[in-house]
């Protein structure tokens, strides 16, 4: 005879089996709980905390809860949701996780849930940690930096005479997982394939086996929600024309996000009915003439020009934007950040394979820029309003965004076209 109990999960009555792990209880009632440590087969390993909820006003995670008699669990309270998305907030900014290069882009748990949560930039600011890529493995290519430390591959991967493959080092801040190469070159294809599908983000890579996928096939690129941005309450009164002053500029990027703006073809005569652009490269206009209502900034800060031209645009725009991946968390150009400035020059103008023998001179004049000792999301330089995420993002999206601040509108963004990549 089935033991059932009786709980409510925000405020609503339900029977469950008792000692029933609280996240499948949640999910048969079609309550989501986000999770990413958390495997069906494995014992709860409570290392992500993305599943933290509150039972009977306690909080704890839910994937070590079995649940009994009387309790009252709290799941998507405000104060709730907002510490999951620090959470995963908190995960961008502490890991290497560049979405548009990375080979799990578009199957990433992590990366879905941070579009499940509507995450246009991190509050916290990028450590851009250096740790160990290893190579060395038979199979495999560990890239730490983008490691969670969830523990799923530790617990869940063995070899057939039940041997650890994966192991945690150290302790702290230097935690990391380490691969046993001895036992991982006893796995099979199919088994170090497991190995990397498990992995909830992209630290676990079979060689040879990373295939990439177009738009519309990966995992997670027809599933999820729809999102709801808040557009400020700043009521931006439009010039006697009936127009609204925009500015573009593009700093340390490709100019990638530029181009897309373009990409909505004739649907440009319609957007040039509201908007009357300013300072930007699409009209070779230098220097501002007027106030603007909105700039739209691409790339992030890799040398002191750029710094110096982020601020101009924050004291001549009313709003600013932030849009493409490079201006939201430095983008490609931030790769860089891994290694010494010094060593970045030295490669670049005396080491490299394409210099040219005996031009062993580092270009220094006073004309030429400075370069920043890393690059710079924009928002950890100015204030930035709005972020609008992507690599570059579509053209139909930005605009769609941009008309909607400019005129005060709410606007939905569809789950297929908020994307990190």
């Amino acid at each position: 005879m089935s033991n059932l109990v009786n709980i409510k999960i925000d405020g609503r009555p339900m029977q469950a089996e008792a000692g029933m792990n609280l996240v499948d209880v949640a999910k048969q009632n079609g309550i989501y709980i986000p999770t990413l440590c958390y495997f069906k087969e494995l014992n709860p390993l409570a290392t992500c905390r993305i599943c933290t909820v509150k039972i009977n006003g306690r909080e704890t995670t839910g994937c070590t809860v079995a649940v009994s008699e009387g309790m009252d669990i709290e799941v998507n309270t405000a104060e709730l949701l907002d510490n999951r998305k620090a959470i995963i907030e908190m995960l961008y900014a502490e890991g290497n996780h560049f979405c548009p290069s990375c080979e799990k882009s578009g199957n990433c748990d992590m990366q879905n849930l941070g579009y499940d949560m509507g995450i246009t930039v991190t509050r916290y600011p990028h450590v851009f940690s250096d740790k160990i890529v290893d190579f060395n493995p038979k199979r495999m290519i560990m890239e730490s930096n983008r490691c969670i430390l969830c523990k799923r591959c530790v617990e869940e991967v063995k070899t057939k005479d039940g041997k650890d493959v994966f192991s945690f080092v150290q302790r702290g801040v230097k935690t990391r997982v380490h691969i046993d190469y001895e036992q991982e070159a006893k796995l099979s294809e199919a088994e170090a394939l497991h190995a990397m599908n498990i992995c909830p983000v992209g630290a676990i890579l079979v060689k040879g086996m990373i295939q990439e996928q177009p738009f519309g096939e990966r995992k997670y690129d027809l599933l999820g929600k729809d999102i709801l941005p808040q557009v400020k309450e700043d009521l931006l009164r439009a010039t006697e024309d009936g127009k609204f002053i925009v500015a573009t500029t593009s700093l340390a990027g490709c100019f990638g996000c530029h181009m897309s703006l373009l990409d909505i073809d004739t649907d440009l005569l319609d957007v040039l009915e509201i908007v009357e652009f300013n300072k930007s490269p699409l009209t070779d206009i230098k220097k501002f003439s007027k106030q603007c209502h909105i700039g739209l900034v691409e790339g992030g800060c890799a040398n002191s020009e750029n710094v110096e031209v982020l601020r101009e645009f924050r004291k001549k725009c009313d709003i600013l934007v932030g849009f493409g991946e490079c201006a939201i968390m430095g983008g490609i150009p931030a790769m860089r950040n891994f290694v010494s400035l010094k060593e970045c020059l030295e490669e670049a103008y005396i080491n490299g394979v394409t210099t040219e023998v005996g031009a062993d001179v580092i270009p220094n004049h006073e004309d030429i820029p400075k370069l920043l000792n890393n690059v710079y999301p924009c928002n950890e330089v100015v204030k930035i309003d709005y972020y609008i995420p992507g690599c570059p993002p579509n053209a139909q999206h930005i605009w769609k965004v941009v008309k909607s601040i400019l005129l005060g509108e709410e606007f939905s963004i569809a789950h297929d076209e908020f994307k990190y990549d």
